[in-house]
């Protein structure tokens, strides 16, 4: 028998127009992230450059993100 194993994921560009919808900029090109930072609280995040990031990242992302 043969079970599909599929993971929590969630694709970087669905995670980065979800940021840029709710206001958030583009700050800098780092090697590895992408700094996206809202301009309301002045908080920064580092977005990765996977294809995919997991769940668990992407809603502390959100939520560091958030107004």
């Amino acid at each position: 028998m043969f079970v599909e194993w599929t993971s929590a994921t969630m694709k970087r560009r669905d995670l980065i127009r979800l940021v840029e919808n709710n206001g958030c900029v583009l700050v800098r090109h780092g090697a590895r992230h992408d700094w996206y930072q809202n301009p309301q609280t002045g908080l920064c995040q580092p977005i990765p450059r996977h294809r995919e990031i997991k769940d668990p990242l992407a809603k502390h992302i959100i939520k560091m993100l958030k107004n």
